[in-house]
């Protein structure tokens, strides 16, 4: 790609912001490799962060499942799991960075806002503003059998559910006034009189009184993330976040329809269009040539698409058990088994098998592929491969068009997949005026450029939470 004159570019000293995804339940982190290292030692998690604070990176991502996946009643056991809970991972990395932010996944379907508000306050006071929450909602089963409501709730109700929640955080959070503690030790009270306030609030979901136990950090609030992807998602996040965690970064075309269309849901709730941070999920893969990445790429992927792995995905679109077939040899002859979705299943049935059945047989007839190389070439296209001086070009491309505002990568490798991308690419991007050459504040709102939190800019009265 050819460097773009920048009187044609709408956004010419737009930087990249790079975070790292540390994934929950997964088969993209390759676990068989020889130079694969431990999935759940606290030194890998450890190294992952120490490596991307190297590397100047806003934030570490940490996903978490709750449950391990499911197939059919049956433990997928495919999968990379394990994952420590999420805020107590991110509290023992906060002692060993300094400027990186650590974002937890926690799920609003199965917590409460009176202790994960406070969980996430605590994390945000001890990392001194570093924090934030990537709000996630869960819809099956197979996890509300965890809890003691169990069940799952319906995709709007979901989103109503996570909206109230967030709402009774933030009152939560905004329910210490700033200096609320005395700073004199002949103050006659340890806190001033009425700086704390009790919080109220009945709704649809919760229906609680209490008053908040812990002050404001640094940055005011937790920095918001969410990942929803449908139109009840983007309009979530359009009223409530500030970053969107999503799976519109691979072409350009794509990432700028996708952005265009947050920007304006920002704009239909009054907030400014580049109120919300873009970061979409991606894996990186650098080579020394396009030929050396290309190589690189195709033994990642028979890594992670390994003949176990390419039989359950296919089964799961066929509908039956094909454990026992070859998966380097050809597709199954079987129609697909049609079943209803009962929210009972780790990895979701998909909801037109016979039409995407077709697709598989029509292309893998006409290139001859495999099941597992049809598996690999259909599947989820994620990520960037090329050279650094390749990648480096083609970023610029996305951020200063405003397609997105960086990435959210996934490394293939733990605890050593982020080493050529903070060796190689991040100085790459430093030449080009792409990237920070430093930190400029100690937040993690300072590190993405944000506003102070949404509450924080009306001044509203928070003792009623809703």
């Amino acid at each position: 790609m050819t460097r773009t004159d920048p009187l044609d570019v709408p956004r010419p000293h737009a930087q990249l912001h790079f975070g790292v995804f540390f994934q929950g339940v997964n088969h993209w982190t390759i676990w068989s490799a020889p130079d694969s290292g431990s999935q759940i030692d606290p030194a890998s998690f450890r190294r992952v962060a120490q490596t991307a604070e190297r590397g100047l990176f806003d934030a570490f991502f940490l996903g978490e499942g709750l449950r391990l996946r499911e197939v059919d009643g049956r433990i997928h056991d495919l999968d990379v799991a394990g994952r420590p809970d999420a805020i107590t991972q991110l509290s023992a990395l906060a002692a060993v960075t300094r400027r990186i932010g650590l974002v937890s996944t926690s799920n609003s379907t199965f917590n409460e806002p009176a202790d994960l508000a406070r969980r996430l306050s605590g994390l945000d006071l001890l990392s001194e503003g570093r924090a934030g929450w990537n709000v996630v909602t869960t819809d099956n089963a197979w996890t509300g059998a965890n809890f003691r409501r169990g069940g799952y709730l319906d995709h709007a109700d979901r989103y109503r559910r996570a909206e109230e929640f967030l709402t009774v955080a933030r009152a939560l959070w905004d329910g210490w006034e700033d200096g609320a503690i005395s700073d004199s030790p002949g103050a006659r009270e340890w806190s001033t009189p009425g700086a704390v306030r009790q919080v109220r609030h009945r709704g649809t979901q919760f229906d609680v009184a209490l008053a908040p136990t812990l002050p404001r950090s640094a940055q005011g609030h937790p920095v918001i993330f969410q990942a929803g992807d449908s139109g009840e998602g983007r309009d979530f996040a359009a009223r409530n976040a500030d970053v969107i965690f999503s799976a519109h970064g691979n072409d350009f075309d794509d990432a700028l329809a996708f952005a265009e269309d947050l920007r304006t849901r920002l704009r239909a709730v009054g907030r400014p269009d580049d109120d919300l941070r873009i970061l979409p999920g991606t894996e990186i893969i650098i080579g020394a040539t396009e030929e050396e990445a290309q190589e690189k790429k195709r033994w990642i992927r028979l890594q992670q698409v390994t003949p176990a792995t390419a039989l359950g995905i296919a089964g799961l679109l066929w509908g039956i058990d094909l454990s026992d077939r070859d998966a380097d040899g050809p597709l199954p002859e079987e129609d697909p088994v049609v079943a209803e979705n009962d929210g009972s299943f780790g990895a979701r049935r998909i909801a037109d098998p016979r039409a995407v059945v077709a697709e598989w047989r029509a292309k893998a007839e006409a290139h001859g592929w495999s099941l597992r190389e049809t598996v690999i070439a259909l599947g989820p296209q994620r990520g960037h491969v090329g050279t650094r001086s390749g990648l480096a070009d083609k970023f610029a491309h996305f951020v200063r068009h405003g397609a997105i505002d960086g990435f959210n990568v996934t490394p293939y490798l733990i605890p050593d997949g982020l080493d050529d991308i903070v060796d190689l690419l991040v100085p790459e991007l430093q030449e080009r005026g792409l990237y920070r050459t430093d930190y400029t504040g100690t937040t993690l709102r300072d590190h993405l450029g944000l506003r102070e939190p949404l509450t924080h800019r009306s001044a509203p009265d928070h003792r009623q939470a809703g």
